[in-house]
């Protein structure tokens, strides 16, 4: 097996090979992988269920099995973002502001990819491809590492895509997996310095912190996501229920599910029971403040540390607060800067919510899973940052790019 350096030479190599392909080659790739992904569903499914099987003898809990399923239905919809991703407008050799200096030069700035791309992510094989497609379309070579629970679905994924490379006439080490899993291969793979351009890491608080901590090569955050509901005190009931149930229930492993619910105090005797209930009848924990409890003398009290943790299961925490500047500061205060959301028929209190939240997507009366690359119109995304630097919130494929000043001139000195 060649070793990680060598994986990152050729991918290194392939990075200046890609950058100058044009927009019809980089599409005819992305059309023949999402073409192969559905023409070998049976065997991506075949490689998945080895993964289950695994992770179930693991004791891995049912949400996270969910995450690492793949149907023919979930293949056809990574197939489908494929082909929303061809359809963008590539970004790569935009031209931005080019203008006359007083000696006669004239500069400006062109959008270049970033070259080479690590992405280390957990237990989702959709992942896989996603993170490849927004690369390739946005001209970087891929360094992929995913998580050991869905290395044999990730094998077959990234094969398929290889071969989509060479069967289009370009290098396959455009997209490259990591078989090794050990956490000495993830370790070496944060210090390739002068290989890989930029390092992004998708899934759980451990992992995130892992490389932040440790990487030597730049780092753009993907954040875990404690997402919060507030429901106002001019909320309307029954699409406060709705938004709640979506957002903590649909998916609940995902970044963007709802890990804690904040109430005004001047519905909670009202409203809580109603919510409580329906949480219960999903089989949701429900974990509240001291006020919570005494509305619902039967809840679980919530601890400190709950309304910190983004559970990634059927839990929620509940918090009653006096007002809106006290959910303000209790979201902030404890969330990850993920996404943030509040009901309220009132526009004065939708607006300051906006204002003051601090997170990378904000809402008003619509659930908090919308924070995608797929519901944001990018096709797919290859992380959600939460970070404050050129990429926020779902990252596609011109946060994949940087610039270069390009400067024409006629003989000018200095």
């Amino acid at each position: 097996m060649q070793s990680l350096i060598q994986m990152a030479e050729k991918a290194k190599k392939a990075s200046y090979e890609l950058a100058c392909i044009d927009s019809a080659k980089k599409d005819d790739v992305l059309k023949s992988i999402a073409d192969e992904l559905v023409k070998n569903a049976d065997y991506i499914i075949s490689q998945n269920e080895i993964d289950l099987k695994n992770a179930r003898e693991k004791g891995i809990s049912e949400s996270m099995l969910d995450r690492l399923t793949l149907t023919k239905a979930r293949i056809d919809g990574i197939a489908e973002g494929v082909m929303q991703v061809r359809a963008l407008a590539d970004p790569v050799g935009e031209v931005l502001g080019m203008q006359k200096r007083p000696n006669g030069l004239v500069i400006g700035k062109k959008r270049v990819p970033l070259g080479v791309i690590g992405i280390i992510y957990e237990a989702r094989p959709n992942v896989t491809v996603d993170a490849a497609v927004l690369c390739l379309k946005s001209s970087n070579a891929a360094i992929l590492r995913g998580g050991s629970e869905a290395i044999n679905s990730n094998k077959a994924l990234a094969k398929i895509m290889r071969n989509a490379l060479l069967s289009c006439g370009l290098n396959e080490d455009c997209v490259c997996l990591i078989e090794d899993t050990s956490r000495e291969t993830a370790t070496q793979m944060m210090k390739l310095n002068g290989y890989i351009d930029v390092l992004i890491p998708r899934g759980g608080a451990g992992l995130i912190r892992s490389v932040v901590e440790n990487a030597t090569v730049p780092v753009i955050e993907t954040g875990t996501g404690n997402c919060h509901i507030y429901a106002h005190s001019e909320c309307d009931f029954d699409m406060a229920r709705d938004i709640i149930i979506n957002a903590k229930t649909s998916r609940p492993a995902v970044c963007n599910a709802a890990e804690s619910l904040v109430i005004d105090k001047k519905i909670a005797p009202e409203f809580l029971p109603m919510i409580y209930d329906a949480l219960k009848e999903k089989g949701v924990e429900v974990r509240g403040c001291e006020r919570s409890c005494e509305i619902c003398p039967d809840m679980k009290r919530a601890t400190d540390e709950d309304f910190y943790t983004e559970y990634t299961d059927y839990i929620i925490s509940v918090k009653i607060v006096d007002d809106i500047d006290e959910a303000i500061e209790h979201i902030n205060t404890h969330n990850t800067k993920h996404s943030e959301a509040i009901v309220t028929n009132n526009y004065a209190a939708s607006q300051k919510f906006l204002d003051k939240i601090d997170a990378a997507a904000v809402y008003v009366n619509a659930s908090t899973r919308f924070t995608d690359g797929y519901e944001f119109g990018l096709g797919a995304e290859i992380g959600i940052s939460t970070q404050k630097i050129h990429a926020r919130g779902p990252m596609g494929l011109s946060e994949l790019t940087t610039i270069k000043y390009i400067v024409y001139g006629n003989g000018q000195i200095r």
